[in-house]
């Protein structure tokens, strides 16, 4: 008989054995009752799927390089800290900002390319192999973000999954109004999302799996058999480890985001740099002494950004 677990971590062993019998695994869940759920951004897709959107938006004159490069210093906060409140509402407002009185037609036409372009090569394969494995076993496979309705549902469809779930913006006579109906789907409004769904599909929730990479969305992960934590931010990890979930992590330089400059900040600034410097090239290459001034006060805020990022690392490393 093998002897039980003994010592600091004897509850913890326990822990994940009981989660372990619980939790079905893909094979063993009944396809009929059974489905996953995935958050997008940074578990599905490299960073926020949103500042990939904006990007390919920037590219086709939706709105200026200056703006861009506001949601590339978010998109850098959302690598390194995590997501948090303010920076959803902050996203949410700009977003419905720049689509307001646009064709969904048109913005919908434009998704499918940019994510053709932009974000094709940005899914972590490792997260999409897992995606896959449900679907092989005839199970469904659902997103579950905040990112706006339309671009989940391109990017469920390009990925060959069931559906998706995402913020919903109000139109009227196929325009954006630059409102929304109901709030961002995020923490509990995802977890709630999926009840319904659960409840409309016939589906058992304990026979359900779900994957994300944010402490925010315990609420969701909470609420299956099975909770996995892709590439976790740190509380997620403690929770996982303390829950006995599993972790799956397929980021790279780990080991070096452990000392010095965190990878994800330095991913941040140069990916910042890159769009602040073509700013700069356009600004000389015009001509025009507005431009250059405009194009180095962006360089500027990209600089004040990054330092700001990199001291809030540093406090929180010291406490």
């Amino acid at each position: 008989m093998k002897p039980s677990p003994r010592g600091p971590n004897a509850k913890l062993a326990v822990r994940r054995a009981n989660a372990a019998q619980q939790a079905p695994s893909v094979e063993t869940a009944d396809p009929t009752r059974s489905a996953a759920f995935f958050d997008v951004d940074n578990t599905m897709i490299v960073g926020a799927s949103i500042f990939h959107f904006a990007k390919g938006l920037a590219s086709r004159h939706f709105f200026s390089w200056t703006d861009l490069v506001r949601f590339g210093l978010r998109q850098g906060r959302l690598r390194l800290l995590g997501e948090s409140k303010d920076d959803m509402t902050s996203t949410r407002d700009s977003a419905l900002a720049f689509v307001a009185g646009k064709s969904v037609h048109e913005i919908v036409s434009l998704g499918e390319q940019i994510y053709d372009e932009e974000m094709a090569d940005k899914i972590w394969s490792g997260t999409n192999a897992l995606a896959q494995l449900h679907l092989d076993a005839g199970q469904r496979v659902w997103l579950v973000t905040a990112t706006p309705q339309e671009l989940a549902q391109i990017i469920a469809q390009r990925l060959k999954l069931t559906g998706a779930l995402g913020t919903v913006a109000e139109s009227r006579d196929g325009r954006y109004t630059g409102r929304l109906i109901g709030d961002v789907l995020h923490g509990e409004a995802k977890a709630e999302a999926v009840r319904r769904l659960a409840e409309e599909q016939g589906l058992d929730l304990a026979q359900c799996a779900a994957y994300s990479d944010s402490i925010n969305d315990l609420p969701m992960l909470s609420l299956v058999g099975k909770a996995v934590a892709v590439n976790p931010d740190s509380q997620l990890r403690a929770v996982a480890r303390e829950r006995g979930w599993e972790i799956r992590d397929f980021r790279t330089g780990r080991k070096a985001a452990r000392i010095g400059v965190p990878a994800s900040l330095g991913v941040g600034a140069v990916a910042g740099a890159v769009v602040a410097g073509s700013a700069m090239r356009k600004a000389y290459k015009d001509g025009s002494l507005p431009a250059v001034r405009a194009a180095a006060e962006v360089t500027t805020t990209l600089a004040s950004g990054v330092a700001s990022g990199l001291s809030t690392v540093v406090r929180r490393r010291v406490q």
